[in-house]
């Protein structure tokens, strides 16, 4: 017995060129163009950057675990304040400029949100700024820093707000059915020329 005739799947579209040299510099960095986003990154972010390390009160004798830290400005920031801070990032690239940056002050290694190889229960506060549109699966990204966070621990979140797949608000909420408590959110303009920031504070409950 003859099958029908299937029709051929409509063609999927390639990526252009340039949205291939954007993820390159700056949605995943390798290579020159990847050095050349961490450059941008490090001058674009830095407001940014120490606001959140600002908002987060690192205390002496705290970790701080810095997630998708790129060119390494929040990291060093973190490091000069905490008793032991960690970067981890999927971008060789950006463990390199972070190594570069923060010397011997940060450990590095790579990894992601759902992925950072901390014990349980290790860290005090977790930041992370213009990194969460790029995790693959935000729901296993907040439950790692969750596990991760010690109770009382705190999560500092930043993101430019055009960029985000979803609302702040549904961020919160997914932080929240992760586990976290005492959500905040708002909006925050960075001086000079930067993107609108969405940001988010939460905690791992006592």
């Amino acid at each position: 017995m003859s099958t029908p005739h299937q029709p051929a799947p409509p063609p999927q579209p390639e990526t252009s060129g340039f949205a291939r040299v954007l993820d390159r510099t700056f949605g995943h960095p390798s290579g020159v163009l990847g050095r050349l986003g961490g450059w941008v990154m490090a001058r674009g972010n830095a407001a940014t950057e120490h606001r959140i390390v600002d908002l987060a009160k690192i205390e002496p004798d705290e970790t701080v675990l810095v997630v998708g830290p790129g060119p390494g400005v929040g990291l060093e920031a973190a490091a000069r304040l905490a008793g032991r801070a960690v970067g981890v990032d999927p971008s060789l690239e950006m463990l390199s400029l972070c190594h570069e940056r923060c010397g011997d002050r940060a450990e590095l290694r790579e990894g992601s949100a759902a992925h950072t190889g901390e014990p349980d229960e290790s860290v005090d506060v977790v930041l992370t700024v213009n990194n969460v549109m790029l995790w693959d699966d935000r729901a296993a990204g907040f439950a790692e820093l969750f596990r991760v966070l010690r109770p009382g621990g705190r999560l500092l979140l930043s993101a430019h707000e055009k960029w985000l797949p979803v609302s702040r608000h549904v961020l919160a909420d997914e932080a929240a059915a992760a586990g976290f408590a005492d959500l905040q959110t708002w909006t925050w303009e960075p001086p000079g020329f930067a993107a609108l920031a969405a940001q988010l504070r939460a905690v791992k409950p006592a």
